[in-house]
């Protein structure tokens, strides 16, 4: 079960001066990360004071929707992997539009046209694999549809995972891989855990020798000492850019905008590289290790058709997987 958990700031930052506002957060970002992000924020915004919920991307979407059809949620502010879900959101009249939102230096094709989310940084989904058993690294994709590496194959699935359900939905949109890429996995004895953290605790531990999983996840472990390494596939990678937004029923719109703009700005930035992200804005290197992002092949998607595919793309997985 994915862990759940409601922090104040109280906990992880020293103790503040008196607080104008208090500002509720939602996300899927690791807790470690987050309980960084919140330092780093309450260091240029002393007056808000930061409760966060965090758990994986499907969760906090169950439970704002249960919120949503109690009456209404507590969240200001949600950071999430997954830009199909915000969509959603911003179809419901759930979002609070932020035109002067600092944007300048990003893609504007990563850019919601009316202002409702934006792109923190860029996730992509590889393949990690064990460095004590794998001698010979996979370059593709087409690598783990392999029967001797299916078998030892590990995927997150997209009923626990954001990313996942957008790399699920992004790779069945593909001529080249489809359902029949998935159906072989699943043939040849690959599995499904929860989410990405369950697929690097096995390959880390040896229990399988291949994961997909973001970049980030593997990188980190590796500079930790984990046997791990990662691969960026010749076909292309999927990417989501883990969006904020503003909920609509914020009664804290001013300190959530300040979140938001913190987030866009450079220091946020710093910090995502430091946390071992790619960087969304210009004049930032990506961590060490990585590629330039310029370089990077990305598997486009259809957001429309994720969104609209999305259930189905679960049901489909989970029967070719499990629940």
């Amino acid at each position: 079960m994915t862990r759940t958990l409601l922090l104040s700031t109280a906990l992880c930052a020293p103790a503040l001066p008196a607080l104008a506002e208090t500002l509720t957060i939602y996300t899927s970002q690791p807790q470690e990360q987050m309980t960084e992000v919140i330092a780093a924020f309450n260091e240029a915004h002393h007056e808000i004071a930061v409760e966060l919920f965090r758990s994986g991307t499907t969760e906090v979407m169950a439970k704002l929707q249960a919120e949503f059809a109690a009456g209404g949620s507590p969240a200001d502010v949600l950071l999430i992997a997954d830009a199909v879900a915000m969509t959603q959101l911003k179809g419901e009249d759930r979002l609070m539009a932020h035109p002067n939102a600092p944007v300048a230096g990003i893609d504007a094709a990563l850019l919601d046209a009316d202002a409702m989310f934006f792109p923190t940084k860029l996730i992509t989904t590889g393949i990690v694999y064990n460095t004590d058993l794998v001698k010979t690294p996979p370059t593709s994709w087409a690598d783990l549809a392999e029967a001797e590496a299916a078998a030892r194959t590990i995927m997150p699935s997209p009923l626990y995972s954001g990313a996942a359900a957008i790399h699920v939905g992004t790779m069945v949109q593909q001529d080249q891989f489809g359902w029949d890429y998935f159906e072989t996995l699943a043939q040849g004895g690959a599995v499904a855990g929860q989410g990405n953290g369950t697929v690097l605790e096995a390959v880390a531990r040896g229990e399988k020798a291949y994961g997909v999983l973001v970049e980030y996840m593997a990188m980190n472990a590796k500079a930790q000492g984990s046997p791990v390494d990662f691969v960026f596939p010749s076909e292309g990678v999927t990417a989501v850019t883990q969006p904020v937004a503003i909920l609509a029923g914020t009664d804290a719109p001013e300190a959530a905008k300040a979140f938001v703009d913190w987030q866009l700005g450079r220091a946020a930035q710093e910090q995502s590289v430091a946390q071992g992200y790619f960087p969304l804005g210009v004049g930032l290197s990506a961590p060490e290790g990585y590629p330039d992002p310029a370089s990077l092949t990305l598997i486009e998607a259809d957001n429309a058709r994720l969104l609209a595919d999305g259930e189905a793309v679960k049901m489909e997985f989970a029967d070719l997987y499990g629940g």
